[in-house]
């Protein structure tokens, strides 16, 4: 019976998910309880706000929107 307990103490080890390195934000979950996004698919109304506002006025002119944007970002998890 010694044998059985080591052999199930052994597949119990085994049987375990490997462990993943640390990866980037977008794709390694983290303790948050949001879900995580892409940091292209988050924040999509500031990213069309900013958007519109570089290609009809110029960058320059559109930091408010930029700024606004980068804030969503980071609330969002990201590290802009």
């Amino acid at each position: 019976m010694g044998n059985a307990e080591a052999s199930m103490a052994i597949s119990s080890k085994t049987a375990d998910p490997p462990v993943t390195t640390k990866g980037s934000a977008e794709e390694a979950p983290g303790s948050d309880a949001k879900p995580r996004k892409k940091i292209c698919c988050a924040c999509p109304e500031t990213k069309k706000l900013r958007d519109e506002c570089i290609v009809e006025h110029g960058e320059t002119a559109c930091s408010k929107w930029i700024e606004a944007h980068r804030q969503c970002l980071r609330a969002e998890g990201f590290k802009v």
